[in-house]
């Protein structure tokens, strides 16, 4: 698995708070060339989608608990120009995802598919967050709302959004911002069942999964043996929640 900067766990997040504000103004030289590369990316890969995007702004500590992210409006466009050598802006974005843990204490994980705009990359569920309607709030309850959906769409597996608990933040790769959720344990043989019947449902309609494979890792161990290359989250997870597993089995042994 090839190297890659691990990210960074904002653990002591207990609240998140989200403000809205404008976004950075681009030169001229700027957007062109974020066009120029847009049009390269979609010759490339057709299936791209320039859709509505949420972007982080900056991170500020209300209180020792307390996240404050500003974030603004943009399309998936603006990404591509973060890797420009002269024009580069700085555009993290932000993402939810979710943690789907098995009543043996492994977590659900999965492939991006080659359609995707991360082919072959190992995560959790999930995905970028869109933008409210003009006008309208995001709050953390619309980033669980989210979260259940994408879990629902990548997975099979339904859960209420309510059943989700924010887990931990990350701050990662360019600074994309990743807000975690965990749901409540299920048994793998129902996992695996939810995701089969999903990709059945998907290929009837003539759709191809976001996931093309789900596995089940028990700790952080476990992500080299996935193959391929992953979400650079996803070791400080899979570590976060195998330590946590670990400390609710000795209390039960109590």
């Amino acid at each position: 698995m090839p190297n890659q900067a691990l990210a960074v766990e904002l653990s002591s997040v207990r609240r998140l708070l989200l403000a809205e504000t404008d976004p950075p103004r681009l030169t001229d030289e700027q957007t062109a060339a974020m066009e120029r590369r847009w049009e390269e990316a979609v010759a490339a890969n057709p299936s791209l989608f320039d859709g509505p995007t949420v972007v982080c702004a900056g991170l500020e500590w209300k209180d020792s608990q307390t996240l404050l992210l500003t974030w603004y409006r943009a399309t998936y466009r603006l990404y591509l120009l973060r890797l420009d050598p002269v024009h580069a802006v700085s555009a993290p974005s932000v993402f939810v995802s979710v943690a789907q843990p098995t009543d043996d204490g492994r977590l659900l994980v999965g492939r991006m598919a080659s359609s995707t705009a991360a082919p072959g990359r190992w995560q959790l569920p999930g995905g970028t967050i869109e933008p409210p309607e003009a006008g309208a709030a995001l709050d953390v309850e619309c980033l669980r709302r989210h979260a259940a959906l994408e879990l629902a769409e990548e997975a099979g597996r339904e859960v209420a959004s309510e059943e989700l608990e924010l887990w931990t933040v990350t701050r990662g790769d360019k600074g994309n911002l990743g807000v975690h959720f965990r749901a409540p344990a299920c048994p793998a043989d129902e996992l695996a069942e939810q995701y089969t019947r999903l990709v059945s449902a998907e290929s009837a309609q003539g759709r191809t999964p976001e996931l093309d494979r789900i596995a089940f890792i028990g700790s952080d161990a476990d992500v080299a043996g996935l193959g391929g290359h992953c979400a650079d989250f996803l070791p400080v997870l899979a570590a976060r929640h195998a330590a946590s597993d670990m400390t609710v089995q000795a209390h039960m042994r109590r």
